[in-house]
């Protein structure tokens, strides 16, 4: 009973959690021993919405023929059952060659509304719907004159979580936990429609991935640091969120990731892995930058072959450095501001030459180029 009021203390004034240890956190990757991952059906990406501390997101990550390269996001997050606020963010970046600085949008939303079945969000200016058969989200948006949004997103793969329910909980009761981490991915869909700038229309063809996040608690309660991980190719798709939590839940890693390509999940599940192979200090704030990586998959296909596959090699320069607490919405930075020690930072990037992913399934191997957009997320000490 201490041990959970000190856990409401440290949710609603940010004072820092007692140390629990590892056995306060209950890995998906308990569920993945005998389950790997469950395939989604349209209920299960409904907004969970909640009323208590939170942070819940939708984000489809665009990678268009054009060479260009977009988040479009909602975000809706809740302090202490206090105070629920949403945003509408897009950040588009452009091909190397016409060297133009990102474009960085975020607009608070008034008037926030779900469907029934909370599947479709709703505020003035923005409506994100999937349709009946689960299959295609439109995503509108008008918040903000210099990025409308105007784009279809059609899965090409299954989506899945891992495990049953997608789920890792924490707390000393983790039969009544009091916070919950959960992924939905599509890992491979196409993608159709406009983000219209100031300069003109920008044509988002291409290929997308999108990931329905929810982090049942104050976020760097949850992780201390993070990778993501977003593959895409002519015939292959893989994607990847690794979190390790900080030390008050033992430094334990998470790691939720598969392997997709059209109509199938080739292997999905938690035996996977994300490393920094080289790295270099950021003389701005300490945290170790990361230069080059290495991203392992690990898993079985429905049938029972062996499925292993590796990307690995440098990152190039980074495409961007998000000093969280400068640019993020009010209502995130009054989550983290008084919490000690956190200075969260997302490193971004995305290879301007393709990547190859080293893929083995059974005895065949085979070698797939593609892009790569990824992200190595600095919270806590």
């Amino acid at each position: 009973m201490f041990n959970w009021a000190k856990q409401q203390m440290a949710n609603v004034v940010g004072t820092e959690e007692p140390i629990y240890g590892p056995s306060a956190v209950q890995s998906v990757a308990e569920q993945a021993k005998t389950k790997p991952y469950t395939e989604l059906k349209r209920e299960d990406l409904k907004w969970a919405a909640m009323v208590s501390t939170c942070v819940e997101t939708q984000s489809f990550y665009l990678t268009a023929d054009s060479g260009h390269a977009a988040l479009a996001q909602v975000i809706y997050s809740n302090v202490a059952g206090l105070r629920t606020t949403c945003q509408f963010n897009t950040k588009i970046f452009y091909p190397a060659a016409e060297k133009k600085q990102y474009l960085w949008s975020s607009d608070p939303l008034s008037n926030v509304d779900f469907s029934d079945d909370k599947v479709n969000f709703y505020a003035d200016n923005v409506a994100v719907e999937l349709n009946d058969d689960g299959t295609t989200y439109s995503i509108k948006s008008m918040t903000n004159p210099q990025s409308i949004v105007n784009l279809s997103v059609t899965r090409t793969a299954p989506g899945f979580v891992v495990g049953e329910d997608g789920k890792t909980n924490f707390g000393t009761d983790l039969a009544d936990p009091w916070g919950t981490m959960r992924h939905a991915f599509w890992p491979r869909a196409k993608c159709e429609g406009t983000i219209l700038t100031k300069d003109g229309p920008i044509d988002f063809k291409g290929v997308t991935m999108f990931v329905h996040a929810l982090q049942g608690m104050k976020p760097h309660h949850a992780a201390a640091k993070w990778d993501f991980v977003n593959f895409q190719g002519p015939e292959y798709s893989a994607v990847m969120m690794e979190y390790t939590t900080p030390p008050s839940y033992g430094s334990t890693r998470v790691n939720v990731g598969g392997i997709a390509k059209d109509g199938e999940i080739i292997a999905a599940g938690s035996s996977n892995s994300a490393t920094h192979t080289q790295s270099k200090e950021d003389a701005q704030n300490d945290w170790p930058e990361p230069e080059a990586v290495k991203f392992v998959w690990s898993g079985q296909t429905k049938d029972g072959k062996s499925v292993d596959a590796v990307l690995e090699g440098p990152l190039d320069e980074r495409l961007d450095r998000v000093d969280v607490m400068a640019e993020v919405p009010g209502f995130v930075k009054a989550i983290v501001a008084s919490a000690v020690g956190t200075k969260p930072y997302i490193y971004q990037y995305s290879p301007h030459t393709p990547i190859s992913l080293s893929l083995k399934i059974g005895d065949e191997e085979t070698v797939a180029q593609g892009t790569l957009f990824s992200e190595a997320t600095f919270i806590s000490a």
